[in-house]
């Protein structure tokens, strides 16, 4: 990873991120024990001094969350730094986390699982500390991507290992919430997994961001990287369908798929104006068209911005950046069409029909008493209709101009006011320069203009299987039979002599090797060799991933000695499940849901149900009534020491909920 205490920009925002989250997580913990004080006192004046004190503490949270709106608007810092006139794209943040020791947690497994002398692993387990402290500075490129793939493929292989699924093992994985800093801490390797995945998107937009836009190689890795993040968070969408935090909820993950995908489809439009617009008529209407396409998806990624449970969670400057971009590109689809109508009248030697074609596609419908084809002979027309297209242009960009000015995150990026306000002249410029005598004629509303593009925007996969990893724990044998799933014996050593090549018994299987038709009378069973009885050692010498010709080998090498070897039982698995209380969502699976705060409950909360669907955290003022709930940030206690209690993340603290 990079040095996490360099200097860089980027650096600088992750630092400022984690203090964030620090700062919030210890609001949060203020106010959940103001709150428990709040039900268990009914003196008044107590209650006085914990209702303001909580107003204090919400007021706190509530600037706390605009500091870090500030930090995921900070766009300028992520993009590339050669000069350029373009609108900001924007990145994701990486998830930030705590230190983890898996140390005596996978010593005490080796040992009581695997019956292996655990300090023989302790080069092993360094090495995936040492990975997960890498991945939380991971460098913006393709190796910062290769390295976290490398260990979410790793964690594969420990989850197989040393998380067997009847039972948790008491590390506690936290993660904070990428767009409210909350704090999300299970002890299920999912959680690690959900939240590493979420970073490789996250990475894959900085990527995208920190392109050159101005060359046609900057502007197709930035398209693939779009992309290829937009593949990431679908398949998180896909696999870990019920997260606890709200960054990789479905919802929230749908939007940022949207997006990415929006963005991606934006890079392309400049990739293909990047040469140069050419004032032709077909080069107009195609550029007319895929400028019309980047309006429109930006235009869904608004609305998706707007809806429920999102909206209180996005950040405010992101659905408006969204907006500013969606009316910025309509603009530019109008003025485009305006000059293909004003500039480019029907000459004898055009093709008629082509151009009556190609002007048709741009069209759902046209304005009462006019047809494509007049429009296109009829000079009078064809400059009513371009400088409807051109008023409606303008239109656009003021309201762009106008949502750009009300945002303070966004009104404090000079490029964006600077291609808004240039764009606007530009339109202002050509509408100065039309004939004003037919101004009272033109009373003809412009239609809407139909997006295409020739170049379809997709989802790519992420390709795990291109990263070649090995597993750290490769020495405990082959995953198939030796994992956390299977309980064995501890190792028997079996001593036995054999005459002319009779050993009693045959071998079977690929690595380890399985003994098969044992003799009852032979001496092996006498020393108490057992049928299906796995083959991990033969005179002292590791054999878990040897092959029957090589166990053989070692069996005739002995010579007339005797065969020293030691061998282990399947145990059944059958275990019965924790005992701890749970709750339940319908349908999940039973896992363990702690949240990351300094607070009890008490007992009698750990039997409980919870509520079948957990409410989404809200930044907003409708949930200011729930004084029991610390998922609403900030809220004002209003309510009695009668208030009926609610179930939230935070108030699962050692319980259990549904995590995937």
């Amino acid at each position: 990873g990079c040095n996490p205490l360099a200097e860089t920009g980027r650096s600088k925002l992750q630092n400022q991120r984690a203090v964030l989250n620090q700062q919030i997580l210890r609001a949060v913990r203020m106010r959940a024990g103001a709150e428990n004080l709040l039900r268990a006192t009914n003196n008044n004046k107590v209650r006085e001094q914990v209702l303001l004190e909580l107003s204090f503490v919400n007021s706190d949270l509530q600037i706390l969350k605009e500091e870090l709106e500030g930090l995921n608007i900070s766009v300028e810092v992520y993009q590339n730094t050669k000069e350029t006139f373009s609108i900001p794209l924007v990145p994701l943040g990486l998830k930030e986390t705590k230190e983890v020791d898996f140390t005596l947690l996978l010593k005490d497994f080796i040992l009581e699982h695997y019956s292996e002398d655990s300090s023989e692993y302790e080069d092993e387990i360094a090495d995936l500390m040492d990975l997960r402290q890498a991945c939380r500075t991971p460098s913006r490129d393709e190796a910062g991507i290769e390295m976290l793939i490398s260990y979410f493929l790793q964690l594969g292989y420990v989850e197989n290992r040393f998380f067997p699924p009847t039972r948790h093992m008491g590390v506690l994985f936290t993660w904070y919430d990428s767009f409210t800093g909350v704090p999300v801490c299970q002890q299920n390797l999912l959680l690690e997994k959900a939240s590493i995945l979420f970073n490789i998107g996250a990475l894959y937009t900085q990527i995208g961001t920190r392109c050159n836009r101005q060359t046609q190689a900057g502007l197709e890795n930035a398209v693939d990287a779009f992309q290829r993040a937009a593949g990431v968070l679908s398949y998180l969408k896909e696999t870990f369908t019920h997260t606890p935090s709200y960054d990789m909820s479905p919802a929230m993950l749908n939007v940022l798929v949207k997006m990415m995908l929006a963005q991606a489809q934006e890079c392309v439009f400049e990739q293909i104006g990047l040469p140069g617009i050419r004032n032709e008529f077909f080069t107009l209407v195609k550029m007319t068209q895929e400028v019309a396409k980047v309006g429109e998806v930006y235009m869904l990624v608004n609305t998706a911005m707007n809806q429920e449970p999102v909206k209180e969670n996005i950040p405010y400057s992101w659905s408006k950046l969204a907006q500013i971009k969606s009316d910025h590109y309509k603009a530019l689809a109008h003025y485009f069409l305006s000059t293909i109508l004003c500039d480019h009248e029907l000459q004898s030697g055009d093709d008629e029909d082509e151009q009556q074609k190609a002007l048709s596609q741009l069209y759902d419908y046209m304005p009462e008493e006019l047809m494509v084809l007049t429009v296109l002979k009829d000079k009078v027309q064809r400059k009513q209709l371009g400088k409807a297209h051109l008023r409606k242009a303008i239109v656009y960009h003021e309201e762009a101009l106008r949502v750009c000015g009300l945002c303070k995150k966004l009104r404090n990026i000079d490029v964006l006011q600077e291609v808004l306000t240039a764009a606007h002249k530009r339109s202002l410029l050509k509408y100065a320069q039309q004939e004003t005598e037919d101004d009272f004629l033109s009373l003809i509303q412009a239609p809407d203009i139909l997006p295409k593009t020739e170049h379809k925007i997709e989802t790519i996969s992420p390709q795990f299987s291109k990263v070649k990893v090995k597993d750290f724990f490769h020495r405990l044998g082959p995953l198939t039979v030796f994992s956390a799933k299977q309980r064995w014996t501890a190792p028997r050593t079996i001593r036995i002599h054999h005459k002319a090549g009779a050993l009693g018994f045959s071998l079977k299987g690929g690595s380890p090797v399985q003994i098969y038709c044992l003799d009852p009378a032979c001496s092996a069973a006498s020393m108490g060799l057992k049928e299906g009885d796995y083959i991990v050692a033969v005179g002292g010498v590791d054999c878990k991933w040897l092959g029957v010709n090589e166990v053989l080998e070692k069996f005739n090498s002995v010579g007339e000695q005797a065969i020293e070897m030691e061998v282990i039982s399947c145990q059944d698995t059958a275990v019965s499940m924790h005992s701890k209380s749970a709750t339940y969502s319908v349908g999940m699976q039973k896992t363990y849901s702690l949240i990351c705060l300094a607070m009890d409950e008490d007992k009698t909360d750990q039997t409980k149900k919870a509520p079948l669907k957990l409410p989404f955290l809200s930044w907003g003022t409708k949930n200011r009534q729930k004084a029991a709930s610390t998922l609403c940030l900030p809220s004002a206690v209003a309510g009695s020491s009668r208030t009926k209690k609610k179930l939230s993340p935070f108030t699962l603290l050692n319980t259990e909920s549904s995590l995937y």
